[in-house]
């Protein structure tokens, strides 16, 4: 579907027109027509399918015919990290180009005077608030803020955020909103968290579903089937004869990021981590550092995998199988970006075989095991089927004879 067949207003037409926005994706065409109704939505759909669209221009279509409420705060946007309030800040002022609506960002991490911005635009009624959930409670802690014409609260990556623990500030601050608004939450995975939050704050909504795309061809994904103890032996191997550059390597919990980071400082390569116990100015430390070259391995729990842009990650590897197939596809999706190719390999100890299996039946295609070199011992047999406690079955590999 093209963006001129759904009812936009001209000033937004003309805004896509400027940015080279022609044609919709599955979830703009879905989506936008039912957010134009002013119809309460939960949709299911991950990073890049153009979701963030999909909730801003119907948004902004009805702020502009609807302008009653001027000078006051009519739509409250939650985000789980400051880079991803960001990003939408920035699609907002580029397709509110032609439109006198103003938006403001509320997240931490940064000095005073950003702080006093975000009051002023809080205080003097910015159209649009886009917000992580605990700045802005700071900021309604602190003083107070005028939330009762609020139109429209819209939650995206819902899922991360109660995955970082905002659930109960997300309830909070919907206290302070009026109870006859539209509510619209996007998320790219739907566990029962997600629905039982949907029913307390959604009025009858409409379901939206995207099927999770498979990642592009341009990725070379293989995989090292190797008990858990010699993944640090696969990392030391893997870049003992080529140096590392735009690396990340994705692990499944805060406390294992911690654990490996140390481990492979020790083996001397230039390491960071990337969690959520970090605080948001050490976490744009870390990011700069990387960016620019100066760190080149990012070790990370799944925070990193959605919401950050950076175009030329040359490896990305899964030290531990993703827990399924949506966040494969967001880890590995960090690569091949911008028309590049990219690399994913895949860890896989005897316990994560059947995860990976069903990782492959997803995608419809077995990934390629490389072999594990001999000098590093023994490695299990992929037989991805769910074993009895106790079983083990591995490879016995010839001894080569001395010459």
């Amino acid at each position: 579907m093209q963006f001129n067949e759904l009812p936009l207003c001209k000033e937004i037409l003309d805004g896509l027109d400027a940015m080279n926005f022609t044609e919709t994706t599955p979830v703009q065409t879905e989506a936008i027509p039912l957010i134009l109704q002013k119809k309460d939505i939960i949709a299911c759909a991950q990073t890049g399918t153009g979701k963030t669209a999909a909730f801003v221009l119907p948004l902004l279509n009805n702020l502009h015919a609807d302008s009653k409420n001027q000078d006051h705060i009519r739509a409250v946007i939650m985000a789980p990290t400051r880079e991803l309030a960001q990003q939408i800040d920035l699609q907002i002022e580029g397709f509110s180009y032609f439109m006198p609506i103003g938006s403001v960002a509320v997240y931490g991490g940064n000095d005073s005077q950003a702080w006093d911005v975000q009051k002023k635009g809080l205080q003097s009624g910015a159209d649009i608030v886009i917000a992580t959930p605990g700045r802005l409670l700071q900021h309604i802690n602190l003083y107070k803020i005028d939330f009762s014409h609020v139109e429209c609260f819209i939650l995206d990556e819902a899922d991360r955020m109660l995955d970082m623990g905002f659930y109960e500030d997300i309830m909070l601050i919907t206290s302070y909103l009026p109870k006859n608004r539209q509510t619209i939450m996007f998320s790219a995975t739907m566990p029962k968290k997600i629905k039982q939050l949907a029913q307390s704050i959604l009025v009858h909504p409409k379901e939206i579903n995207i099927a999770v795309s498979r990642p592009p061809e341009s990725i070379m994904q293989t995989a090292f089937v190797c008990y858990e103890t010699q993944k640090p032996a696969l990392i030391n191997h893997l870049f003992s004869t080529q140096e590392p550059n735009k690396v990340i390597i994705f692990s499944g919990s805060k406390l294992k990021v911690k654990e490996i980071t140390k481990t492979f400082r020790k083996m001397g390569l230039s390491v960071d981590e990337m969690h959520s116990d970090l605080e948001q100015k050490q976490r744009d430390i870390v990011m700069h550092e990387f960016r620019n070259g100066k760190t080149a391995i990012l070790v990370a729990t799944d925070i990193v995998s959605r919401g950050i842009d950076i175009d030329d990650i040359t490896l990305i590897i899964n030290y531990d199988v993703p827990h399924d197939a949506e966040d494969y596809v967001h880890r590995i999706g960090r690569t091949a970006r911008a028309g590049d190719d990219g690399m994913a390999i895949t860890f896989v100890s005897e316990k994560e075989q059947y995860k990976f299996k069903q990782i492959e039946d997803f995608l419809q295609k077995n990934i390629y095991k490389i072999p594990v070199p001999e000098e590093l011992g023994e490695t299990p047999v992929y037989n991805p089927v769910v074993k009895k406690k106790g079983d083990r079955v591995f490879i016995r590999r010839k001894k080569r004879i001395p010459r």
